[in-house]
Order: structure tokens, then sequence, then C-alpha cells
């Protein structure tokens, strides 16, 4: 029918692994570390080999590409939502490892008990997850990947389980290891979204689902769609991303990432490695990129846009002025991304983003209300760091009057991406200095000073905007406290801001 917006077919557990093999569906390596409980897993393979229905699977055609020969390259069928049913599947099916939340290599192994499938009780814990007891166990089949291994030999395996289970019957088994075998011949329903969507329908359709409780956002589009193109390096730059933001909260796992991931530490002769050695040594804790932050703040001062929906146009080759999809769009939004994403990380610009908040007053997390804000923030920082419209000198001075003038406004608090592009447009015709001082203008009149803000003041809550900036400018005019001669509101932020830091987290419980 013209016009549809989607299909709907089912599809065998092994043709889905079979079209991921062949690269025919386009998934990301690690999309993001796998999120779901082991004991999630193994629900899943009991709902399957019972018959149940396990929903479905939706996955997107990207759109056709002109290539720079003038031919048209057919768009892969992306993963739109699915991602931790199709990992579960290829872990416990495949044997294939995954990156859990901890970011550790691993795999989640489903051991199965035959005597208990022989039973035909549905209260019969037939799967279970892998323990000790369960290797030693002569009962359990410690784990089902290898009866789906390509060299299983089905004759052979009955002989010797029977040999140590001498109260099983070959026929019996043989019955059982059919069954569970075929497991992989269960359906799973297909939701194929049109290639003729626009981008930004598919962006919303993605934004509003939710896989197993896990809320998705544009920020996991965008890193589903880099990671699975190969091609342009995608999936390297994704750990770019992805191991920036974990070492951000965690500096040790950078020997764990230099040791485990040797293919990544040695791309480009070492470069992103190097890239992210400094990281290992961060004590930084009043900003911590996420990985939305971070492709958020790459693509803004890269391309002067705001939607992230338009990113994951540019990363399908969308030509916004001609409507159409080229190849030269592609590779140009990569180059632009990697350069981006490397300036973000850059421990001179991290740092001296830092030092720019910090000098400000703003010396603690408590004292960060709007990540939106510091996101914006940052941008400035790295789009006046490459116009160069004022001296390095000032560039620290506009950040800040920037970033406090966002956050007693409430400029990004509602529809921020909307501010983004108001103000990144303003930017890009008048400058920074210039933006700046008509923002000014029109909102910091004589009556928002005299009555706005002495309002916003009259709160008892904390972490009021108005009230935390009032903090940082306590702390950036070296203030001491009430009531104390020799005690300065830094010292008391300091020490109040990070509890945990003093006292261990479990006596705080």
């Amino acid at each position: 029918m013209q016009g549809e917006k989607f299909t709907t077919y089912p599809l065998s557990i092994s043709a889905i692994l079979g079209l991921i093999k062949a690269n025919d569906i386009a998934i990301p390596e690690i999309q993001r570390p796998f999120v779901w409980k082991s004991k999630q897993v193994r629900d899943l393979m009991d709902s399957l080999y019972k018959g149940y229905p396990v929903g479905y699977i939706i996955l997107w055609k990207n759109p056709n590409v002109k290539l720079k020969d003038g031919t048209i390259s057919a768009g892969k069928k992306v993963l739109i939502d699915g991602q931790q049913r199709v990992t579960a599947l290829m872990t416990a099916l495949a044997g294939q490892n995954i990156i859990n939340e901890d970011y550790k290599t691993t795999r989640i192994k489903i051991a199965f008990d035959p005597f208990a499938a022989l039973t035909g009780d549905d209260e019969a814990e037939i799967f279970a997850v892998q323990t000790p007891a369960h290797i030693k166990s002569s009962r359990w089949i410690p784990d089902i990947a290898e009866i789906f291994s390509d060299n299983f030999s089905c004759f052979k395996f009955i002989n010797d389980y029977c040999a140590i289970n001498p109260d099983m019957k070959d026929e019996s088994l043989d019955s059982i290891i059919s069954k569970l075998k075929g497991l992989v011949n269960q359906s799973i329903g297909i939701i194929e979204l049109s290639d003729s969507l626009q981008i930004d329908i598919v962006t919303d359709i993605f934004v509003r689902i939710n896989s197993k409780g896990t809320t998705l956002n544009q920020g996991d589009f965008v890193m589903s769609k880099i990671a699975a193109d190969e091609e342009h390096g995608g999936n390297t730059l994704r750990k770019i991303i992805d191991y920036f933001s974990h070492l951000s909260v965690e500096p040790t796992y950078y020997d764990y990432m230099v040791t485990h991931d040797l293919d990544f530490c040695r791309k480009e002769n070492g470069l992103y490695k190097e890239k992210l050695k400094w990281l290992r040594n961060d004590t930084e804790s009043i900003y911590d990129p996420t990985c939305d932050d971070v492709i958020r703040v790459a693509f803004m001062h890269k391309f002067q846009r705001s939607k992230l929906a338009d990113l994951v146009s540019l990363l399908s080759g969308r030509n916004f002025e001609t409507r159409d999809y080229n190849v030269e769009i592609i590779d140009n939004t990569y180059e632009e991304m990697y350069k981006g994403v490397l300036n973000v990380i850059s421990e001179h610009n991290f740092k001296q983003f830092m030092i720019a908040m910090r000098s400000a007053g703003f010396i603690s997390r408590k004292l960060i209300n709007s990540i939106m804000a510091v996101d914006f923030a940052y941008t400035l920082y790295l789009i006046l760091r490459e116009s160069k419209e004022v001296s390095v000198s000032e560039i620290k001075h506009y950040i800040q009057k920037w970033y406090v003038l966002s956050v007693l406004t409430g400029r990004y608090t509602s529809s921020p991406e909307s501010s983004f592009y108001k103000d990144l447009k303003s930017i890009k015709e008048k400058g920074v200095v210039a933006t700046l001082q008509a923002i000014e203008d029109a909102t910091l009149s004589e009556a928002f000073w005299n009555v706005q803000l002495v309002q916003n003041l009259e709160s008892t809550s904390t972490i009021n905007p108005t009230y935390q900036v009032y903090l940082a400018a306590q702390v950036y005019f070296n203030e001491t406290s009430l009531l104390s001669n020799n005690i300065g509101i830094k010292e008391l932020i300091d020490l109040g801001g990070d509890v945990h830091h003093i006292f261990p987290k479990q006596y705080l419980k």
C-alpha cells in the first residue's frame, strides 16, 4: 500500500542470526553495555522453548544512498528495537561475548536440565544461569551454546550423556535435544519501518520505544547509527565516545581497556588510546559527560546545528537542500564528527573549560543544576577556540558569563534543542560577543535584577538554580561563612559537597 509506514512479518531465530552474520542486518557491536540481568536471558530461553511470544523486533531500512559514481547503494536494515533480545540470543545460543554494565567482557551461559524437561511440568526449572554447580553436575548441560555449535554431534552427545546418566533413555534424550535445537526455528515478529519515512519520524519512533524498561533517547539512536557503519569507522568512533564517558566516571578502567581491547588500542597507531590516557588520573567530578553529552557537544560545535535528528539524517547522507541522499555527505559527516569528538575529549580543551567553570565559583557538582547549560558552555568554548573571535585569554570570561546567564534565566531548561538552535543560528550570523550582548539586553533587565531574582531566592530548595549561582558568587569572591572569621564558603561546599569522600558509602546507608 502506498504510504505504508511499516510492514510486519515473522522471522525464525536462525534466520535473524543468519542475517546478522551475513551483515544484512546492521547491529552495533556494542550499542550500549548489555543491561539485561542473567535471569532475563534465562527467561527468554525458557519462553522460546515453551513456544511463548517474546515480542517484536523493529528494523529500519536505511535510505538508498547515491554513490560518487552515480550508482545507488541499497541501505542496510538497522536494528531499532530488540537490541537486548538479539544480544541475549547471540550470547546464549551463539556463544558470543558481551560487555556488561561494568564494561567487562563476559558471557552469559545458560544451563539446561534434560530430566526436568522430560517431566513436561511447566513449573520445572528447565533452564538456569550457569553456576559452578551446573558444571560439576552430570545431570545438567552446563552451556546450551554447545548444542547449537556447528560441530555438535548429537549421536556422540547422547551416548556420552546416557553413559553417566543411566536413568536417561537414548530415545528420550534424542527427543529432548531435538526440541531444544528446534528453539532456533521459533519465529519472532518483525516490524520493518519503511525507508520512505522521514528521519524525524524514525527518530521519534525510536525515542518512544521502551525496551524491557530501558527508556531510549536520540543519543541511543545516534550511537546505534554510528556503531553500525563499519565502512566509515563508526564502531571505533562509538568506542571513543563510550570509553571517554566511562573513564570520566571510572578512571581505573583505562588499564582494563588497554589489556582487553587490543584492536581499539592499536587503531591509528594507538592515537585514540593516547587521547584517552589522561583520564586514568582524572579527578574531575563537576562534569562527567555521558555519551549523549559528547555527541551533542561535538555535533553542535562542528555543524552549528542542535537537533540530534539532523545528525542521524547527515549520517544517512541527507542533503537538506536537494532532499536526496549521497555518500559525500556521509563521508564529510563522519570526518567532522571524528574531529569534533577528539576536540571534546582533548585533555587541554576539557581541563581549560573546567578551569573556567571552577574559577567562576562552580566548584562542586552540587552547584551544577543544568547539564544542558554546561553542554552549551563547552560547545561555546570549542567554537571560540576555532573561530578566534576573541583572544584566548578572553574565552574564559565569555564562557562564564554565558553559563551564569543561562542558569539564572533557565534558558535551556525546557525545549533545550530549540534554544540551542536559536543561539547557534545567532552566533553563526553575528558572533558570540554580539549574541551574548543581545541576550543580556533582552533578558537581564532592571526588573529581572530587582524583582524576579529576589523572588527566585525566596525558596528553601538547595537545588534552586539562582541560589546555586549565589553560592558560586560567594566562592568567587572568597567570602567567609556566617558567624565565622576563617571558614570560607568554598571550604564548606568542598566538605559538604561529596560526603561519601569522607565516609564510606556503606556507612551512609
